[in-house]
């Protein structure tokens, strides 16, 4: 969908739409011929919205294409993910707050664990305590040649580190291997520019193994990992390109990153519960017309392995939906960024089960929430950048296109 196009058929209305994004949703069964986390899950409320909804499976990118949480959402949000591309780093930076320079790098860290062989044995390094991390963060930030580097804990294991200096270029590869078992790799300049920035990234890694090894007895945290860099880049504002006005809840700060890249409003609420994010939600109701709404832990549940753990954070949710519906948002959106089977223990590419309600949808009829039932829905296998448009013209904030 061209941009530009959108926003000439965008309209003012009095409507609402509420995004909720339940973070690595999609999931596998354990076995041949059973049921994933969705459909094993009692979910009453999402079921009963189903009944009055059209349902389908949405796919961030391509057949076959596993993303991370940065492309996934912006798909959610209608931007092609292949052209509004965005390190990891910069997310987490912005997430927390952090003031980019226009020649700062951003990279996103992982506190890991290694063996005496130096291959990885946990890339979460058994997502060690903030608290813990924090302390560890204060002393790794240092200065590498004229390169000062900060880093900040984002939360548990994960990190947000910026490098301010001259010269620097995000065109070197990462040094996280993505999966257990394999050791981390060298740093390497993908181009000739970006070799002084691979350079002091391998000097502070080995500075900061030192570091983690001597201060973290008591932990199993004793090597970094980096990925995901990045310069802070300039997207096209969600509210002037939808013309709405645009709400973010998230706990996470990567997940209030990528709101604010895209021109969001981030809402500051008390508590990090779910119920606290409805309650946000419920309290800042009349003062916008978007609200994207992200449940983090059903994520996390499925990079674990606990396939109980994500049944359980998948019914809490649905126990709330009652308090969504009573506001009487006219579109309703529920989905995720991209699948996270409990089986496979990390993000997949398996297209991910969604949802679209409003007053005058087509509903499938279909009084159950989950895979199978969504792969059956009228809105079939589609895009997930083609989900807001769905939602906008369903709010009627769409006009009719006359050429």
């Amino acid at each position: 969908m061209d941009f530009d196009f959108l926003h000439e058929l965008s309209t003012p209305a009095h409507t609402k739409i509420v995004m909720l994004v339940m973070d690595g949703l999609g999931g596998l069964p354990l076995e041949p011929g059973g049921r994933t986390e969705l459909e094993t899950a009692r979910t009453p409320n999402l079921d009963a919205l189903a009944a009055s909804s059209a349902l389908g499976l949405s796919v961030p990118l391509g057949p076959g294409i596993t993303v991370e949480s940065g492309p996934g959402h912006l798909a959610l949000f209608g931007y092609d993910p292949l052209e509004y591309r965005i390190g990891r780093g910069v997310l987490e930076a912005v997430g927390l707050n952090l003031e980019l320079e226009p020649d700062d790098l951003a990279v996103r860290g992982n506190y890991c664990t290694v063996d005496a062989t130096g291959v990885v044995t946990d890339r979460r390094a058994g997502r060690i305590p903030t608290e813990v991390s924090k302390e560890l963060s204060k002393l790794l930030t240092t200065k590498i040649e004229d390169v000062e580097i900060f880093v900040e804990t984002v939360r548990e294991h994960r990190l947000a580190i910026v490098l301010r200096g001259s010269g620097l270029s995000a065109n070197v590869s990462d040094s996280d291997p993505l999966k257990n078992g394999y050791a981390p790799l060298p740093v390497r300049a993908e181009t000739p520019e970006a070799e002084k920035t691979a350079r002091v990234l391998n000097l502070f890694i080995e500075r900061s193994r030192k570091v983690i090894e001597a201060c973290t007895p008591e932990t199993s945290a004793n090597m970094l990992l980096v990925r995901g860099f990045d310069k802070y880049p300039h997207f096209p504002a969600f509210p002037e390109l939808y013309g709405v006005r645009a709400a973010a809840i998230a706990v996470y700060p990567t997940y209030r990153g990528i709101a604010k890249l895209v021109g969001m409003h981030v809402l500051k609420f008390d508590g990090n519960t779910f119920a606290d994010e409805f309650t946000a939600l419920e309290k800042n109701w009349d003062d916008f017309d978007f609200f994207y709404l992200h449940i983090k832990q059903t994520d996390l549940a499925g990079e674990d392995g606990d396939f109980p753990r994500k049944v359980s954070l998948i019914e809490e949710v649905d126990t709330l939906i009652p308090r969504l519906m009573a506001l009487n948002p006219e579109v309703v959106i529920v989905s995720g960024d991209h699948s996270t089977p409990a089986a496979l223990k990390g993000h997949s590419w398996h297209p991910v089960p969604t949802l679209i309600y409003s007053q005058c949808v087509r509903a499938d009829g279909m009084a159950e929430f989950g895979e199978r039932a969504c792969g059956r829905g009228s809105l079939g296998v589609l895009p997930a950048k083609h989900i807001m448009p769905i939602a906008l013209a369903n709010a009627g904030r769409l006009m009719k296109w006359s050429s």
